[in-house]
């Protein structure tokens, strides 16, 4: 049987070797991993801050029909670029054509009705923008005759009182004085039946003048009916209201579609909208007229350049964020409505920023986040940081860098927090 004291000889052999120190002292005791460093160096760079939105159409239209019809044709289709007034949509006129032939039928009927009124009492009567019954033929005869009447009526009078002068001083006889009499009466009766003759055709003269209102105001009403009607037909092709894009046509030939059914969708997108949400502190900061440069991932080498058109006066009580609303130039339609974009918007003066070398940024998949490693008495210290921007060599940190620090720039996957390290290199800053 073997000695038990033989089996604990290689332990205390390596024991020995160590010195006797503490297994965990051991583990810290490896091999410093070698990097090459740099520092992070503060630049003044334009003053600016970062964030994200979406793009949207400067104006959007659901279009629906004015009036319920079948569809008989749908013209354009989704994508389709489209003028002011094309046709985008046409619904079954045969209604509408109907009601307009009746109308227009009525109207020749209410045109002549004013004619024949009109004909009635003359053109003359209903000129200069009023009715004159002296006007009409038969008004005017009449008081031409109650005007005779009434001159003869005068003379008559005075020839009675010649008469009467002359039969005081006995030179006409009492006969030829009753003769003056009896003219007089007569002549002063004729004025009567003149006045009454010119009074009864002044008033059917009236009487016919409201005919003539009553039909010119008829036929007004029908030409407001065919007006209507005409409109009703031309609103069996919906139009589009502006120059743009169908993104939509949730209708075909042959469906029914009622006043509250959506014919299509078209967006103008010649200028385009970007609503970011931005933090009330940063929102004091900008103004309407702040440059916007904005990158989306359907064009990663480009920029798109727009300028702050509004701020919106109330802050989302949730997200204490206001919605910040630029505008773009957008005559290529490369940039569609719904686009995510990440966009600086850039302010009046300069501000500090920290850059490092493109290296010395460790993105870790597993916690979704950007890393770098500060070299500080020989160790490896992680530091979590936010990146706003990246140039050719460097990148821009937004948070968790101060300037000054020095950081490894090689090697960093073999890192670890604590982790001893052996700095080596120029040491030199992000350029």
């Amino acid at each position: 049987m073997r000695s038990p004291f033989i089996a604990l000889l290689p332990l205390a052999a390596f024991l020995a070797a160590c010195g006797s120190k503490p297994v965990a002292e051991v583990k810290t005791a490896a091999a410093p991993i070698g990097v090459t460093t740099a520092t992070a160096v503060v630049r003044q760079v334009p003053a600016d801050f970062e964030e994200t939105g979406s793009f949207l159409a400067e104006e959007s239209s659901q279009i629906a029909p004015v009036a319920p019809g079948r569809v008989i044709s749908t013209p354009v289709d989704v994508g389709a670029h489209v003028n002011k007034g094309d046709v985008i949509c046409e619904l079954d006129p045969r209604d509408a054509q109907l009601r307009l032939d009746q109308a227009r039928a009525q109207l020749e009927e209410a045109t002549a009705s004013v004619r024949q009124a009109r004909s009635r009492i003359g053109l003359a009567a209903t000129q200069g923008g009023g009715f004159d019954p002296d006007k009409v033929p038969e008004v005017a005869g009449a008081r031409a005759n109650y005007e005779s009447a009434q001159a003869n009526a005068r003379m008559a009078a005075a020839d009675a009182q010649r008469y009467v002068n002359l039969a005081v001083t006995g030179d006409v006889s009492q006969s030829a004085l009753q003769r003056a009499r009896t003219q007089q009466e007569t002549a002063e009766a004729q004025v009567a039946a003149a006045k009454q003759q010119y009074e009864a055709a002044a008033n059917a003269a009236r009487q016919s003048a409201e005919v003539v209102s009553t039909a010119m105001a008829t036929n007004d009403s029908v030409k407001a009916q065919v007006a209507q009607a005409e409109k009703s037909l031309a609103d069996t092709k919906i139009r589009a209201p502006f120059d743009g894009f169908i993104t939509a046509r949730p209708v075909a030939a042959g469906e029914y579609v009622a006043l509250a059914d959506k014919i299509a969708t078209i967006v103008r997108i010649g200028t385009v909208k970007l609503d970011l949400q931005t933090p009330e502190q940063r929102a004091s900061l900008a103004h309407v007229g702040d440059k916007v440069v904005a990158k989306v991932a359907a064009f990663p080498n480009r920029e798109f350049v727009g300028h702050v058109i509004a701020v919106n006066a109330s802050v989302d009580p949730n997200s204490r964020a206001f919605i910040l609303e630029a505008a773009f130039e957008n005559r290529d339609a490369a940039l569609k409505p719904g686009m995510f974009a990440t966009a600086h918007v850039q302010l009046p003066g300069s501000a500090s920023a920290v850059f490092v070398p493109k290296q010395a940024v460790l993105r870790d998949k597993t916690t979704d986040s950007n890393q770098v490693f500060v070299i500080s008495d020989g160790k490896a210290h992680l530091k979590v940081v936010s990146i706003q921007e990246s140039g050719s060599d460097d990148i821009r940190i937004s948070s968790g860098l101060s300037g000054g620090e020095t950081v490894a720039a090689s090697n960093l996957s073999e890192l670890f927090d604590g982790g001893p390290v052996s700095a080596s290199g120029s040491n030199q800053g992000a350029k």
